[in-house]
C-alpha cells in the first residue's frame, strides 16, 4: 500500500529525533519539470500511498514524515532576493492572504488569478508528498523570480536564506481558539494529518503543541518578536475580517505596489469568503475528496471570528484561559477574540 517514502515514515516515526536524509520523494526524478501533472491528477495517482502521516520532531518542532525525512533539502533552499515569504500557523488566513498578494500583483486581473490552483501559483515551501505529486521545491524550481512562496514553519525553521537574502514576509496571525477550532475541522476532514481525535482531547493537544508545525504559542510570538528586525509584516485575521480594504492597502504598500481604488475595491470583492468558497481555484475543490473528506467539512468552513464560542464549554474556555496567560506572559500581542 505504502510507497517508498511512506515506508520510511513508518518506520522512522517510532524514533526520537531523526538524522535527517533525503527520502528521495521528490518528482523531479520521476518525471521532467515539463510534465509535471496537475495538482489535482498526481494526488489521483499517488492515492494509494496517502494516509494519515504520523509526526517526527524537527529541532523540537512536530512535522508530518515526509517533511521531517526531506529537512536537508527544504533547509538549503535559497530563495531570490525577490520572492515574497507568507508565513502563517495553518488555518489562520493563509489561503486568503495569497489570493490577495495574486491580485495585487496582477493588478486585481480576477482571469490571470484563475491560471492555476492556488498551490501552483504560490507553492507550499516545506510540502513533501508521495510520487508523483510535486513538492514544494520542486515546483518553485519551475517558476522565474518573484514568486511567492507559502510556509507554515516557525520563525525558528524558515530556511536561513530568507533571511540572508532579505526577502519580504507576511505573516499573519488569528487568535487561538478560533485557529484551534478551525485547525480541529481540518485535520478531521484532511486524510493526511494525523488523526485528531475528539474535541475534547484536541484542545489539550493544541495547548501542548502537539500538532503538525508545532506550538501555536511559540509561532505567533518568533515572529512577533522579530517582525521590525526581519521586515515582517505582521498581520491580524480579526483585523483583515474587520476592514478588508485597510489591510488590503497595508498589503500593498508593504510591496511597494500602487494600484487605484476601484482596484483595491475589486480585489476586497473578489477576496470575501463568500467568493473565495465558490472559487475552484482557491477552495481546494481540485483536491480528490479520498484526500479532502467534505462529508466531514469544507477546505473553507466559515472563516468567521468568534466561533470559538460555539465548540468551547465555559469550562474548556476557562482552562484554556488561564493557560493562555501563562504561555503568553511576558509578550504582549493584540489579539482579538471577538470584533
Amino acid at each position: 500500500m505504502f510507497d517508498k517514502g511512506s515506508k520510511v515514515c513508518q518506520e522512522r516515526s517510532s524514533r526520537a529525533e531523526p538524522t535527517y536524509q533525503s527520502t528521495e520523494v521528490s518528482t523531479v526524478s520521476v518525471m521532467s519539470k515539463e510534465k509535471l501533472l496537475s495538482y489535482s491528477a498526481a494526488i489521483q495517482t499517488a492515492n494509494a500511498s496517502l494516509y494519515r502521516f504520523p509526526l517526527i520532531p524537527v529541532r523540537g518542532v512536530p512535522l508530518t514524515c515526509l517533511i521531517a525525512n526531506n529537512w536537508d533539502s527544504i533547509w538549503a533552499f535559497r530563495p531570490d532576493p525577490s520572492d515574497l515569504l507568507i508565513a502563517t500557523y495553518p488555518k489562520a488566513g493563509t489561503t486568503w492572504t495569497q489570493e490577495i498578494v495574486d491580485l495585487l500583483l496582477h493588478n486585481g486581473d480576477a482571469e490571470a488569478c484563475k491560471r492555476a490552483p492556488t498551490p501552483e501559483r504560490c507553492p507550499f515551501l516545506e510540502l513533501f508528498s508521495p510520487p508523483p505529486i510535486p513538492s514544494g521545491i520542486d515546483l518553485l524550481n519551475t517558476m522565474d523570480p518573484p514568486r511567492v512562496i507559502k510556509t507554515h514553519l516557525p520563525f525558528q525553521l524558515v530556511p536561513p536564506g530568507f533571511w540572508e537574502n532579505k526577502c519580504k514576509v507576511i505573516y499573519v496571525a488569528r487568535n487561538a481558539k478560533d485557529n484551534l477550532v478551525s485547525y480541529y475541522h481540518f485535520d478531521r476532514m484532511d486524510q493526511t494529518q494525523p488523526e485528531p481525535g475528539p474535541w475534547e482531547g484536541y484542545i489539550p493537544k493544541f495547548m501542548r503543541g502537539e500538532l503538525a508545525w508545532g506550538s501555536w504559542y511559540d509561532h505567533v510570538k518568533s515572529y512577533w518578536v522579530e517582525r521590525e528586525k526581519k521586515n515582517i509584516l505582521y498581520l491580524f485575521y480579526e483585523d483583515m475580517k474587520e476592514n478588508p480594504r485597510r489591510e488590503v492597502e497595508r498589503i500593498m504598500r508593504y510591496l511597494d505596489l500602487s494600484v487605484s481604488d476601484e482596484v483595491i475595491s475589486r480585489i476586497v470583492e473578489l477576496t470575501s469568503f463568500k467568493n473565495m468558497k465558490e472559487n475552484p481555484m482557491t477552495n481546494y475543490s481540485f483536491i480528490p475528496a479520498t484526500v479532502f473528506d467534505r462529508s466531514i467539512s469544507s477546505f473553507m468552513r466559515k472563516g468567521e471570528v468568534g466561533d470559538w464560542k460555539n465548540h468551547f464549554t465555559t469550562e474548556q474556555s476557562k482552562t484554556f484561559d488561564e493557560d493562555y496567560e501563562k504561555q503568553m506572559k511576558g509578550v504582549n500581542i493584540p489579539f482579538r477574540t471577538l470584533i
